[in-house]
């Protein structure tokens, strides 16, 4: 079994035709320098306005670099032994970009692929454009057959894994505050627009958090839930945000919040400013304290989940893996 192939240089031809998995996700740029390439990336080849490039870079300079490719390079080999088959990684908006696994793929001779995205709610503004980077510009067909996993937020593995991270941050950050402190599950928000034009993420992304609090055994007054990461361009964004969340608990009487982002799979910017410095400032600055899970990152449930998402894939097509 070869390694994840999006880091070789010269892939080689397989010896037999095999199944492949695709691991899909949004990227990020290795220096602060590519942010501005990066932002014009995600805005179709528009440049930002230098205002948002600025407040980007100094968000990657706190917290030094996103860990997102190496978070995703290692769920790639840890479900590539699981499962003995080829692992590719494509990302949207910066190296390895989706084009370069594609080519990878069809250079091996891969026959059929399954691709996941590594954001579990299906959302147009996420998995959408996934899809239509994978069917490339002018939708020519692919060379190969395609599975495309649409979304599985309520995948039994991925609930535990993460009511696992809950369970263990959670009675910590109780034992320090000396009380129950309240749970704010957390997703990327939107622009309401595409909830209104019947996107069935802000539905999924609740369900996700409904789940992973039976799993973890929660009460109904132990948790809430909010959307972070508001953009930057304007607009109406789906709410309520993590900040008035945070205010209207204390003013119910709280000292401390326990947060867990479910719609992320590992430490990313939105994780590590958004939460673990924004967020963080916020609630200090009411003489609040905050916690939050640990990110999925290289969680053997995560595996698990993907793992039986490909077989189940590959058996329903009637392909044969290891």
């Amino acid at each position: 079994m070869r390694s994840v192939t999006p880091q070789r240089e010269t892939p080689t031809l397989s010896p037999i035709s095999q199944p492949a998995v695709l691991l899909i996700a949004h990227g990020t740029p290795e220096r602060i320098e590519d942010i501005p390439e990066f932002l014009r990336n995600i805005a179709g080849g528009h440049a930002m306005p230098e205002a948002v490039v600025r407040e980007v870079q100094q968000r990657y300079s706190l917290i030094g670099r996103s860990p997102l490719l190496d978070w995703t390079r290692k769920q790639a080999t840890s479900l590539q032994e699981a499962l003995s088959v080829p692992v590719y990684i494509g990302m949207r908006n910066w190296k390895p970009l989706i084009a370069d696994a594609i080519h990878h793929i069809v250079t091996d001779r891969i026959t059929h692929t399954v691709a996941i995205c590594l954001a579990p709610q299906n959302s147009r503004t996420s998995v959408g454009l996934y899809r239509r980077a994978l069917a490339g510009e002018e939708a020519a067909p692919l060379p190969f057959a395609l599975e495309f996993i649409e979304s599985w937020h309520d995948h039994p593995f991925l609930i535990r894994a993460f009511a696992e991270r809950l369970r263990a941050g959670w009675k910590s950050a109780c034992s320090e505050l000396g009380a129950k402190a309240p749970i704010i599950f957390t997703a990327h928000s939107v622009p309401t627009r595409t909830i209104a034009e019947g996107d069935p993420y802000e539905a999924q992304a609740r369900e996700t958090a409904a789940l992973v609090a039976k799993e973890a055994q929660l009460n109904d007054g132990d948790w809430t839930f909010a959307f972070q990461s508001q953009g930057m361009s304007g607009g109406s964004w789906l709410g309520p945000t993590v900040e008035d969340t945070i205010a209207g608990l204390q003013t119910r009487g709280h000292a401390g919040v326990f947060l867990q982002p479910i719609g992320f799979l590992c430490d990313h910017v939105e994780v590590l400013y958004d939460v673990d410095i924004a967020f963080q400032k916020f609630a200090r600055d009411r003489g609040m304290r905050l916690w939050r899970a640990e990110s999925l990152n290289g969680s053997s449930s995560l595996t698990a989940a993907l793992a039986d998402l490909a077989r189940r894939r590959f058996a329903a097509a009637g392909v044969k893996s290891a």
